[in-house]
């Protein structure tokens, strides 16, 4: 940065010098600090698997560097362990998402609508919410309109049709993103659950009924990926919207 300031260094190579920053090495992970530099959001931790100590040492890593940090699918023991080091953390016990920030979000920007299907589901769609409010998204969340009292989504239907991107997260059958697809104009990121009876088979039916729809402009993620679905469409509404 001294280099640029004192112009020895033009901004296009100091950019360069950025894009190939070395990640920090804590023996047990390699965190890739420059990744705020290449997707304009920090790397996010995915805790299933880690214990506390290691998601601790991540998460203030990450939150030293990057001034925010998203944890997903953190266990109670993992958000005692991360306060410590942490104190301006928050977790989420639906979502199961440790979050923190250097400073608080400003200027959030609206559009982005997340819509699950059943009481069921709030756990996966409050991960992808948590994780779009935290990217800067101000999130519109309308939860338990399913297809199977399809007049509770239609009670909601102007407010969904304003959005700039939507999450329809749905079990069982997987139809509301279809539906949804068939009342507005905008990009559907559809999230598949494990919700559902034995022949749901853990979210597949779901899975493929989503790939199968013929509504235009769904894409799907992953069974239970609350997440990848938050992330991208809070992708769309940033880059679609002027600030």
């Amino acid at each position: 940065m001294s280099e640029i300031q004192s112009g020895n260094t033009s901004i296009d190579q100091g950019v360069e010098v950025f894009k190939n920053l070395p990640f920090e090495n804590l023996e047990f992970a390699r965190v890739d600090h420059h990744r705020t530099i290449r997707q304009g959001f920090p790397e996010v931790v995915f805790g299933q698997g880690k214990t506390p100590e290691q998601i601790q040492k991540i998460t203030k890593a990450i939150l030293d560097t990057s001034g925010k940090v998203v944890v997903t699918r953190a266990e109670p023991e993992a958000y005692e362990a991360v306060i410590k080091s942490v104190p301006s953390a928050k977790y989420d016990p639906m979502a199961r998402v440790i979050t923190a920030m250097s400073e608080p979000n400003q200027n959030l920007v609206s559009g982005l609508t997340v819509v699950c299907a059943g009481t069921s589901d709030l756990p996966v769609a409050m991960e992808a919410a948590i994780t779009a409010e935290t990217m800067g998204c101000e999130v519109n969340k309308i939860f338990d309109v399913g297809v199977a009292g399809i007049h509770r989504l239609f009670d909601k239907l102007e407010d969904i049709q304003k959005s700039k991107a939507i999450v329809a997260v749905a079990g069982m059958e997987g139809a509301l993103p279809s539906v949804i697809g068939g009342l507005v104009n905008c990009p559907i990121i559809a999230v598949p659950t494990s919700i559902g009876y034995g022949a749901s088979f853990g979210g597949i039916a779901a899975l493929l009924a989503m790939l199968n729809s013929c509504a235009p402009g769904i894409t799907v993620v992953n069974i239970d990926n609350g997440f990848g679905a938050g992330y991208s469409a809070a992708n769309i509404v940033l880059a679609t919207t002027p600030r």
